[in-house]
Formats: C-alpha cells, sequence, structure tokens
C-alpha cells in the first residue's frame, strides 16, 4: 500500500513537471524553439542553453561540461561575456552544508530539465530539489521547492578569482561583490522569502552568525540554511549591476515593482514572442522549423544592453558614462559581420544603429574601434577589423544614426595605426609598416623562429588571413571614404582593397605566402602552417581561404581565369579529399568542422562559399549545396551545429539560408538567392510593411528554382536589393525536383 502510495505520488509530480513544461511551450513559432539545439559540440565548444531576454544583459545557463553530462556544478546569477565567465554561483542542498559542500556536483535528470529562452527548470534527483529560473532585464529570480522536513540550505560561491564578498544585511538580504577580469566590479543585491541562519567561509572554517559578511578576498563562499520545519519553497530574486551596489538595489525596485515569478514568465514569454513571430513561416517539416526558430533565438544573445538608469559602466576607460542611448557590448565581429548584424539591419534597425553608437563611444573612450568589444573592454581575438564592415554594410542600407565622421575617423585610425597581428591590442610596428608599403604580411618559412615580438605566440602572424581579411576591410574603408566624399582617401584604401592579389600564386591556384623578400614559401595549403594553420591561415586551412575576397568576386575569378575555371575549383572545394585520416586532419584543424570534401561548415570563414555558384552559370549548384548543407549539419538535436556557434554568427546563416537569400558580401546592400526551405516566408518590417517570399510547391525534394518573379516582374537573376525588400517586396519562387540550369544565369 505505502509503495502504490508512493508510486502515485511520483507519478503526480511527474505528470505536473510535464503539465509545466507544455504551458511554458509558447504561442505561435515559440514552440519550435530547442535551446537544447546544439548543447554537444562535434569537437569544440558547444552551444549553451542560454535564459535571457533578447539582447538583455541578465543570462544564465546550468554549469555544466554539455548535455552529455548528468551532473550540474550550480547555477550562475549572470552570464557576464558569452564564453567569457559568469558570476555569483549559487547551488540549493537538501542538507546541512560542511566544508566540502561547495565543491559537490548535483545529478538531474535530463527528462525532468524545461529550457525555454524566458524559463528554466530542473529537478535535482538526488536531493529531490526543484528548481525554477526566470530572467528580467537587470534582475533575475529563482524558486527552488525543497522535500518536506529535510535540511534546506542555498551555497553561493565566485566563479572569479579577484576581490570578492558577501554580506547579509538581514536575516534574507544579502548583497555581494564579484570582481570580474581583474578590475570589472558586479555587484549583487538579493532577498530570499524566508529568513535563515546564515554564514560564510573564513580561513577554511564555516562561520554562523545571525547577520555576517566576508572578509573582501578571494574565492568567497557563503550559505544560508533553513529550518527543516519551514515552508518547502524558497525564492530568491536577485539584481545585478556593472555600476554600484546602490545601483543594485535601485534595479532590484525597479524591475520587481509589482511582479512576481508568473508575470515575469509572461513578459518574458512575450518578449520572446514578439521577436520570434516576426519572421512567420508556411510550409518546411517540423524540424526545419525547430532548427530554423532556434538559430532565430540564439541570434539575440549578443550584443547586450547594459544601461542602466541612464548609466553604464565602460570597461573602455573604466568610467561611469551618462547616455540617452541603451550601450551594448559583448560582440566578436570576426564572427557577426557575416551574417548576424546584416540580419539586424533587417530585423531591427534602430537596434543596430544603438549598437553601431556604442562602437563609437567606446573608439572615444578607448582611442581604438573595437574588434571584438566586451564588458571589460576590447578582448584582443582573431584579426581584421570588420567592425569597419559593419559600419559600411549600415550606412549603404540608410543607417546613420550614430556620429558617422567619428566612426570614419576611428576606422581610419585602426587601418593606419593599429596593431594588425592577430590577438593583440595597440599600436602597429614593424609588421604593418611593411603591409603598408608592400601590400602583404611577410611569414616565415616553416621552423623559421619567430624574432617580432608583437607576434602572439600562440596565434603566430597568420600572414595570409591576415592580409586577405585586411583587403576586404581597406576595401569597406574605401567605400565609406567615398560615401563622405573624402576622394584620396578613397584612391588610397580601394588600392589596399586590392592587395589580396599579392598572395595569389598563379601557379597554385592559391593564395599562398611569401616571405620579407617577395619569394614564396614552399607549404602544403591543406596541411601546413602549424597548429591552427595559424603560421599562415586561421583555424582554416588554404581551401578555406582561396574564397576569402569577398568584395571583388569578379576580380578572384579574373585570377583564376575566368567563371568556368572558379566553378570547376568550387566543384572541386567540396569533393577534394583530406589526403589523410580525420583524426589526423582535426588534431591539427580542429576547427575545420562541418566538412564536405575540403569545405568547413563548422567555422565562419565559409558561410559565403556555396552562394559564390551564383555567380557563375550554375546558379542551380547554389541551391544544391545550400539545402544539402542545412539538412546535413543544421539537424534539430543536440547536435545541430557543426562548430562553434558564437552567439548568433553562424545560426544567422541558418536564418537567412533558411530563408532563402543571403548577404554574401557585407557593405554591398544586395542579397543573393539560395534555396529556401519554407514555401513561405513573411518578415514583418519594423516600418509596418511585409517582405514576402512565397516558393510555390517547395518541398524536401523540390529544392531547384525553375523560375522567378520579384513584385510580379520576371526575376532572372539570384539576387535583389535591400531597398527591395524594407519596401516590402514579393519575390515569388517556383520551385521543381530537378535543377533549371538556365534560370539565374550571370550574362
Amino acid at each position: 500500500m505505502i509503495k502504490n502510495i508512493f508510486s502515485l505520488a511520483l507519478l503526480f509530480s511527474v505528470t505536473a513537471f510535464y503539465s509545466i513544461a507544455q504551458d511554458y511551450s509558447g504561442t505561435g513559432n515559440l514552440k519550435y524553439v530547442d535551446p537544447r539545439i546544439g548543447n554537444v559540440g562535434q569537437l569544440l565548444e558547444p552551444t549553451r542553453p542560454t535564459v535571457q531576454l533578447p539582447n538583455q544583459m541578465i543570462r544564465m545557463f546550468p554549469m555544466r561540461n554539455d548535455y552529455m553530462d548528468d551532473q550540474l556544478s550550480g547555477f550562475p546569477l549572470n552570464v557576464v561575456s558569452h564564453r567569457l565567465g559568469e558570476v555569483f554561483s549559487m547551488m540549493p542542498i537538501a542538507e546541512k552544508p560542511d566544508i566540502n559542500s561547495w565543491s559537490k556536483r548535483a545529478t538531474y535528470d535530463h527528462e525532468l530539465e524545461v529550457l525555454r529562452p524566458w524559463y528554466y527548470s530542473t529537478f535535482l534527483i538526488d536531493q529531490d530539489i526543484k528548481v525554477e529560473f526566470v530572467p528580467n532585464q537587470k534582475t533575475g529570480f529563482y524558486r527552488f521547492e525543497f522535500p518536506a522536513d529535510a535540511p534546506k540550505s542555498i551555497l553561493l560561491g565566485m566563479y572569479n578569482n579577484g576581490e570578492s564578498e558577501y554580506r547579509f544585511i538581514s536575516k534574507n538580504e544579502i548583497t555581494g561583490l564579484e570582481t570580474y577580469h581583474d578590475k570589472v566590479k558586479v555587484y549583487l543585491y538579493g532577498v530570499f522569502s524566508e529568513g535563515g541562519s546564515v554564514g560564510v567561509i573564513k580561513n577554511d572554517q564555516l562561520n554562523a552568525d545571525t547577520v555576517v559578511k566576508s572578509d573582501r578576498t578571494k574565492n568567497v563562499k557563503a550559505y544560508i540554511s533553513f529550518p527543516s520545519k519551514s515552508a518547502t519553497k524558497i525564492q530568491f530574486r536577485y539584481a545585478i549591476s556593472y555600476i554600484s551596489a546602490d545601483q543594485a538595489r535601485k534595479n532590484f525596485d525597479r524591475e520587481f515593482r509589482n511582479q512576481t515569478f508568473e508575470t515575469l514568465v509572461k513578459h518574458g514569454e512575450e518578449a520572446w514572442s514578439k521577436v520570434i513571430n516576426q519572421i512567420k513561416t508556411i510550409g518546411g517539416t517540423k524540424a526545419q522549423k525547430r532548427s530554423f526558430y532556434t538559430a532565430l533565438y540564439r541570434t539575440y544573445e549578443r550584443m547586450v544592453d547594459i544601461t542602466e538608469d541612464g548609466k553604464y559602466y565602460s570597461g573602455y576607460d573604466n568610467q561611469i558614462h551618462q547616455t540617452t542611448r541603451p550601450f551594448y557590448v559583448d560582440d566578436w565581429t570576426w564572427d557577426t559581420y557575416l551574417a548576424h548584424h546584416p540580419l539586424r539591419t533587417i530585423l531591427n534597425p534602430t537596434q543596430e544603429e544603438d549598437m553601431l553608437n556604442s562602437y563609437v563611444s567606446m573608439y572615444d573612450q578607448s582611442g581604438w574601434v573595437p574588434t571584438f568589444p566586451v564588458l571589460f573592454g576590447d578582448n584582443p581575438c582573431m584579426n581584421g577589423f570588420h567592425s569597419t564592415i559593419v559600419f559600411l554594410d549600415a550606412y549603404n542600407k540608410g543607417l546613420k544614426n550614430y556620429d558617422v565622421q567619428k566612426a570614419y575617423e576611428g576606422m581610419k585610425k585602426n587601418a593606419d595605426e593599429a596593431t594588425m597581428m592577430p590577438w593583440k591590442n595597440g599600436r602597429g610596428g614593424a609588421l604593418e609598416q611593411f603591409y603598408y608599403k608592400n601590400g602583404y604580411i611577410p611569414a616565415l618559412k616553416p621552423d623559421e623562429k619567430e624574432t617580432d615580438t608583437a607576434v602572439h605566440s600562440w596565434e603566430k602572424r597568420q600572414a595570409v588571413a591576415v592580409t586577405l581579411g585586411n583587403s576586404f576591410d581597406d576595401w569597406a574603408l574605401g567605400e565609406f571614404a567615398r560615401n563622405l566624399g573624402k576622394r584620396d582617401d578613397y584612391q588610397r584604401f580601394h588600392k589596399r582593397g586590392q592587395n589580396y592579389r599579392n598572395l595569389w600564386d598563379a601557379s597554385r591556384q592559391m593564395f599562398m605566402p611569401k616571405d620579407q623578400y617577395g619569394k614564396w614559401i614552399s607549404i602544403d595549403p591543406v596541411f601546413g602552417g602549424g597548429m591552427g594553420a595559424r603560421d599562415y591561415y586561421d583555424e582554416n586551412n588554404g581551401w578555406t581561404y582561396l574564397w576569402q575576397v569577398q568584395h571583388d568576386i569578379k576580380g578572384l575569378q579574373g585570377l583564376f581565369g575566368g567563371s568556368q575555371q572558379f566553378e570547376n575549383k568550387l566543384d572541386q572545394l567540396f569533393r577534394e579529399p583530406l589526403g589523410r585520416a580525420k583524426y589526423a586532419f582535426w588534431a591539427k584543424l580542429p576547427d575545420a568542422t562541418g566538412l564536405v570534401g575540403q569545405y568547413s561548415m563548422g567555422n565562419e570563414p565559409s558561410f559565403h562559399i556555396p552562394y559564390l555558384y551564383n555567380f557563375t552559370a550554375s546558379p542551380w549548384k547554389t541551391q544544391k549545396r545550400i539545402r544539402f548543407l542545412l539538412d546535413t549539419w543544421f539537424k534539430d538535436n543536440i547536435f545541430g551545429i557543426p562548430g562553434d556557434e558564437d552567439g548568433g554568427g553562424m545560426t544567422a546563416f541558418v536564418v537567412f539560408s533558411s530563408m532563402g537569400f543571403y548577404p554574401v558580401t557585407p557593405g554591398i546592400p544586395q542579397y543573393t538567392i539560395g534555396s529556401p526551405v519554407f514555401e513561405q516566408v513573411t518578415i514583418d518590417l519594423p516600418n509596418g510593411k511585409k517582405f514576402e517570399l512565397v516558393a510555390h510547391h517547395c518541398s524536401v525534394v523540390n529544392k531547384y528554382i525553375q523560375s522567378a518573379k520579384f513584385d510580379g516582374k520576371v526575376l532572372n537573376t539570384p539576387w535583389f536589393t535591400h531597398e527591395q525588400l524594407m519596401n516590402g517586396g514579393k519575390l515569388e519562387l517556383e520551385m521543381g525536383a530537378k535543377p533549371n540550369k538556365t534560370w539565374g544565369v550571370v550574362r
């Protein structure tokens, strides 16, 4: 009898849990969003199931290795930066804490976890504790349900090794300080729904008291415990500030005024419904919808607005600034300039302008336009000044609500004075002067020792990648100069935009390295260049960098000897064998994932490549390749992202490609047509108009375009303009199972 009662109770508990999961499924297309997609990476970093409001500061995900891990180490109160750290850890336990409690991990059941963009819940199965979370802009709300008549404690810790502190200011109020990235002070104010006995760890001993504080030191830990007979449900509401402890309290008071857990859940669902349902689709399979809308959700993880009551802390001068506009941080332009920023120019151009305005403010404060702007400043990553391309793309699409002249001043300073060396910040030196004079970065021969201290010891010179990337950046700067009537600058940077030609080896039909004397360095472009091919390329080999001339595709075709030779080489790319076992290839090039021949779907420099067939006599091959790549590498499961998803950088490719078009050359306000997976796509534009793409008879099989119309007029070329899209245009495609090899051919 007792066993039956227990079984019924367990059944009721599980049934209630799944009822909650259904309650939080969301309206409209929200039901297709699954944050678990991509939570296990092939070789590299998994995609985290971020719970947040779109582009807002408070982000949370359960701390685990990846989705395969069935234990959690805790729950952060905030993810400060995408893959760059968290602050203030929290973990509930159904036992009395001891000195070892903070090092234990909690087992959970995957099937009892609910992951929605605006709501999270899990069940810690060993201790029978239910955890729920809902985010707001600068605040978060946790609910913990403990087993009846059991000890109840909540552990608090730190993720960073700088100066930190917890202070209980009453039996249920706590403040905290955690130093993030050596200099950024992050402040906490929180309130528990119940008062309890509290304590901190000092000198490796638990110190309990009614109201206590920790010494400001490193690796601080604290706890709050509740009597066994107290309420089983404990709530914790908190606020975070990057400005001050007082501001954290103000954030708390503002965002929790007349709010409950349930109203915040509703508010979060509404916020996500607004952005996810901005794009409506008809047709496609359920799997395609899940991949598409989850990709769209990913594009709202970054950048994040850190403005608090008209103020923000800037890591670019370590000052507090007044502002009338949102200030955004957390962007990795090497990844996001390709598709993420261009997508935002369609969906939310006002927000994109605010982000560009933030870039200008960062230049004002630091003296440089950043490349990877995060909370603590410009994080020196990757190579190139691709924010220049972001500015040009937005400007040419009519986005000018920022100080355009100051932006140009900063971009020009980057181009003429900043270091071009990967993973470095600051002023350039001898290698940059060589580039300005000779038009390429000189490379070292294999096994030749580096003597220039400006070169990162691990990231190397990346001589070919840096030359190609800066050619694109300089072209963009030249085009911006022309827009502003700066003729001399235009001519100078336009010429530098042709520097890619200096590393074209006609005999190898590849971009190859040269030494300082202008002599070719003989390497294997597939496998040469050390770890990640970083001596010459970057994370990818010569086959990927063969196509890094988006700004001058006709010029690149000319280097091949014409359009047909260009097309033949594209075919070869997707068919070329690795020439060795995959384990050997990935041992040196682990970032080159999602392989099809030598093509790497899992890394950003490859995104535009399948669309290059639209510049040949065979646009149907773009349609074929895009459908294959989407179907093969972006499945709706935990393995459904083939590489590192850098907070929207990769999934923006999925959003564009699934809709059926893509910005091959950011900076040119034009889109090229691929193969939509849906019968109809409708984008509700911010100007009140709607862009429609109708693909008649579209299906998994019917992926080839037979004919096209734009606004009722026959369209025989595979592209259309940003202006046509924003004017509420209508693109109609007739789809079929076999390619029409004459449609869209460039003549």
